[in-house]
């Protein structure tokens, strides 16, 4: 079946097309959970309930724009929701004078793998992975994450200074 097949069955409650758009897409948005919690436990079951939803509201997909693109934001928003309960963000702090950014070697960039990234990104802190995902990967403004979050947009900056300053010190002492 092509993907708007899927999405009628889907709509339908056809049970082979949510299996089939299951297999489909399910390692893509285990991947966007695991980014985000950084345990693969929950993280199967931040999936397992992400497609709960999507087949449960897969009758507001209005075909516009990207089905994926709308799954992923059902995603997100659940791991969202799960960091929000887990208060991962109560310790984060205004960065009132942020030090430099070290720029790593070029040539240990060049080196780095995606694989490699994405286990760094994943080894930072809770909050600052969540707000690094969100504006980095996931294309969200300060303003959006300060409003999922219930943070300031000014500690949504310096979570994501403090994100990148320590992905780079990460990336520099991997390539000594």
């Amino acid at each position: 079946m092509d993907e708007q097949q899927l999405i009628a069955g889907c709509k339908q409650g056809n049970r082979l097309a949510q299996r089939e758009l299951y297999e489909k897409y399910a390692r893509k948005m285990g991947a966007v959970c695991l980014r985000y919690v950084n345990d693969k436990e929950t993280a199967r079951d931040l999936t397992q309930d992400g497609f709960v939803r999507v087949f449960t509201s897969i009758h507001t997909y209005t075909g516009t724009g990207s089905f994926e693109g709308w799954m992923r934001k059902i995603f997100v928003n659940g791991a969202l929701e799960y960091l929000r309960k887990a208060d991962v963000l109560r310790e984060s702090t205004d960065l009132d004078n942020t030090a430099e950014l070290v720029q790593p070697d070029a040539s240990a960039v060049s080196k780095l793998s995606a694989d490699e990234l994405m286990q760094l990104i994943r080894d930072l802190p809770p909050g600052f992975r969540t707000v690094f995902n969100m504006f980095a990967i996931e294309g969200y403004s300060h303003r959006e994450i300060s409003e999922a979050l219930g943070i300031t947009e000014s500690t949504s900056r310096s979570q994501y200074t403090r994100a990148r300053q320590l992905l780079q010190k990460q990336i520099k002492e991997l390539y000594k």
